[in-house]
């Protein structure tokens, strides 16, 4: 990528661009083999074996133009004018908590034929944010008081608007980006243990709160499904049966795999194989050798995206950067670990593959700022 000292345009990085759409391109053929047995059975979706596949092309096509656009403005122009994608973020994050709920959640706006998670948007907006917090405080980033404490209540405020959806996996997505940009902000060592603290306390509290506005059987189930990846077949028929129902997906695939098309476990054994199982219907159908090839390519992708980010020539730009390497990685380990069964399943999406719009939207965005 080519240096720029005044933060004009540089020479955007092709590698990162093209592994972009490679990974764009592949969740599109992933999401279509995923939902076409799906959508083709279900009255609500047209019978319409196309339905999630040519929905998630529209945002695919409105992703790469955005992608365009955004990596032809100097990247500055974002330290002040992420205040024209926070505010509006800021409103819909207000507004969407008393929408109708999908699946238990408030997580959804809709926008006239279109619906918009504004969560997603807001990772990138908090991302953009604190860049040009942290940077302009420059050496007095590292005084607790004046320099860490007010990046902390704007990441606890936005973590609280999440949680009132409620949106747990989201909540800690941001909240592990935050931390990730405090360090690369070059805070002091003894104020990183405690930014992690207060953080991890702040988190347990909007927990708590959004606890209280919602039925105690609907958090039981939560936290039952949430601690179902230690023990699954315990209960095999309920809390652990979207876990039980992932590891038998891996199991069949082996180790060169079914076939393209050939899951079994989509035909309605995981309830969304679409979105977040989607890495489960990877490994059954492309096998081990599949699956590895998969990561592979996106631990390219991170890894080119974090050098763009060092390479840039001022701290604002370095720090928006790792924020958004961060960001992307955090998601895809938690969902990958959860569907396998190494971590507990929080039902967050795997960024660029999973169906939904938005989610690939702000990646393609996120990559048009980076590149």
């Amino acid at each position: 990528m080519g240096n720029t000292q005044n933060g004009s345009r540089g020479r955007p990085d092709f590698l990162l661009l093209i592994l972009a759409i490679l990974l764009a391109g592949f969740g599109l053929v992933m999401v279509f083999s995923a939902s076409s047995n799906v959508a083709l059975v279900a009255q609500k979706f047209n019978n319409d074996a196309f339905y999630f596949l040519k929905k998630q092309l529209l945002w695919a096509v409105l992703g790469v133009f955005m992608m365009l656009f955004l990596m032809n403005l100097p990247y500055k122009f974002y330290k002040k004018g992420f205040i024209f994608l926070f505010i509006p973020v800021l409103i819909m994050l207000l507004i969407v908590p008393f929408t109708e709920p999908i699946n238990g959640a408030s997580s959804w706006l809709p926008i006239g034929p279109l619906r918009i998670q504004p969560t997603e948007l807001a990772k990138l907006a908090l991302i953009l944010y604190l860049g040009s917090l942290i940077s302009k405080k420059d050496e007095k980033f590292r005084d607790f008081k004046k320099g860490l404490l007010p990046v902390l209540i704007i990441v606890g405020f936005i973590c609280g608007l999440i949680m009132l959806q409620p949106d747990l996996g989201s909540c800690m997505i941001l909240a592990a980006t935050a931390i990730v940009m405090i360090i690369a902000g070059g805070a002091n060592l003894k104020h990183i243990f405690m930014a992690g603290s207060i953080i991890g306390v702040i988190l347990t509290v909007v927990v708590s709160l959004s606890m209280a506005f919602q039925p105690p059987e609907v958090w039981a189930y939560r936290i039952a499904r949430f601690t179902a990846y230690l023990d699954p077949l315990a209960d095999k028929e309920n809390t652990g049966l979207q876990l039980v129902s992932s590891l038998q997906a891996l199991g069949h695939g082996g180790f060169a795999g079914a076939g393209f098309g050939e899951s079994v476990q989509k035909l309605h054994y995981l309830t969304y194989p679409y979105n977040d199982f989607i890495f489960s219907i990877i490994a059954e159908e492309f096998g081990f050798l599949g699956s590895a090839l998969f990561i592979l390519t996106y631990l390219l992708f991170l890894w080119r995206g974090l050098i763009v980010a060092l390479r840039c020539p001022d701290q604002y730009g370095t720090i928006v950067g790792v924020g958004i390497v961060a960001s992307i990685g955090i998601q895809a380990f938690i969902n990958i670990g959860g569907v396998t069964g190494t971590i507990p399943l929080t039902g967050v999406t795997l960024p660029f593959i999973s169906a939904g719009g938005t989610s690939l939207f702000v990646c393609l965005m996120s990559v048009g700022i980076l590149a």
